[in-house]
């Protein structure tokens, strides 16, 4: 007897099959390998060896996203909806495992190729308060958050092609309107926990095991007050295949992402990020039609010599590509990888969405991957409001999601 399967499309309710995986893709996953070890090759010949192994460390975040379908726009969705924390409690794992690992790499600054970490530890005001509201909104709307429209496109999800692109428009505007939002409204210095505060790293740490603990606990005791309907099933094999072909328990690829981000601040110097890039490629393009965006405040200091190099030479491209290509490779071996249905209705949300999440990106320093995780890791105050104000943008979106006839999670629903 078949049982519900949580679907790739995150637009859609659980459909009823079986949980077993599709063959595999083969076609599929050797051209992916082929083109994961030409950029690979590319890149050791042409930058400096640290852009291999963010490909590398890339491919294996998009494969463990995937594995997982680790989510943050569902996370939020489930808990703000129906009161399920399972997918938030994951979150809490995730960040455990990164602030315990984050706390020795950023006080002693080491790295494998030279130069300083330095975690994620932006300004808290204006510009933040509305970014991050407006980023909840928008990846409600759009399907997806920074990460999760990079390996839905991975899996091939039609609609959020629309999304990203509508994502980079809206990071290019937001980085053309920085300027304003950080400079003429009212905003206080980057605080961070660690070094802003008498705490210190191992203070830092302590205090943040216990927050996240206490938000574990809170999400329990709303589950039990609620009973809310439990996540779904994902299509999966057994033995030692499920490492290949999925999926992944939450808590697994919880820990697996940390280790992955503590790996990519060794790396490159900074946190895992996604949405820089965005900016970065719409500005590129919008030169090119005789934009001048170098004028443009937001590309003026250390930010100018990435609009002029190659996008091979920025570190957030490459970990970008990587994750798109993991989660390609993670879709065509457990046989999910397909193109699927784009409407009129989830057309206009990716749009909609996906510019709300670019603008919103760049006013509140980055996205569910760069202000969420990396400044939480980086014990950032910024992170933790970042996360209150998207918290609250996706409660507004549930009553926004319906009109784009997109699904929202119901109590008296089997599964959410």
């Amino acid at each position: 007897m078949g049982s519900y399967v949580q679907p790739i499309d995150e637009t859609k309710g659980p459909k009823k099959g079986s949980t077993e995986l599709n063959p595999p893709q083969i076609s599929l996953v050797a051209g992916g390998t082929v083109v994961a070890a030409i950029l690979a090759i590319y890149l050791l010949f042409t930058q400096e060896i640290g852009q291999t192994v963010l490909l590398i460390l890339g491919l294996l975040l998009g494969y463990t996203l995937f594995h997982a379908r680790f989510g943050f726009t569902s996370a939020f969705r489930r808990v703000v909806s129906v009161g399920n924390g399972q997918a938030l409690r994951s979150h809490m794992l995730m960040l455990a495992v990164a602030v315990t690992l984050f706390a020795p790499i950023l006080a002693t600054g080491y790295t494998f190729f030279g130069g300083e970490a330095a975690g994620y530890v932006s300004p808290v005001g204006v510009s933040l308060v509305v970014g991050a509201f407006m980023f909840g909104i928008g990846m409600q709307l759009g399907g997806g958050c920074a990460s999760g429209t990079l390996y839905a496109i991975g899996g091939g999800r039609s609609v959020m092609f629309i999304t990203l692109l509508f994502f980079i428009v809206g990071a290019t505007v937001g980085a053309a309107h920085l300027p304003f939002w950080t400079e003429e409204l009212p905003s206080f210095e980057p605080i961070s926990l660690a070094t802003s505060t008498p705490l210190g790293y191992f203070g830092a740490w302590a205090v943040s095991i216990l927050l996240f603990g206490f938000i574990a606990w809170i999400t329990l005791r709303i589950e039990k007050k609620k009973n809310p309907p439990r996540m779904a099933a994902l299509p999966t094999t057994k033995g030692w295949k499920r490492i290949l072909r999925g999926s992944w328990p939450l808590f697994a690829a919880a820990i697996i992402l940390a280790v992955l981000n503590a790996l990519t601040l060794m790396t490159r110097g900074n946190p895992w990020g996604i949405t820089s890039a965005f900016a970065l490629w719409g500005s590129k393009a919008a030169a090119m039609f005789g934009v001048d965006v170098a004028s443009w405040g937001y590309w003026s200091g250390a930010n100018a010599e990435a609009l002029q190099s190659s996008i091979f030479a920025d570190s957030t491209t490459v970990l970008n590509f990587g994750v798109i290509l993991g989660a390609f490779l993670a879709s065509a071996a457990g046989g999910l990888f397909r193109f699927n249905k784009i409407t009129g209705k989830n057309a206009a949300a990716s749009v909609i969405g996906g510019l709300l999440m670019g603008y919103g990106a760049r006013l509140a320093f980055g996205c569910n991957i760069g202000a969420y995780f990396g400044g939480i890791a980086s014990f950032s105050l910024h992170g933790y409001i970042w996360g209150l104000l998207a918290l609250a943008g996706t409660f507004l979106a549930l009553y926004l999601r319906p009109l784009f006839g997109l699904s929202v999670p119901k109590p008296k629903d089997t599964f959410c």
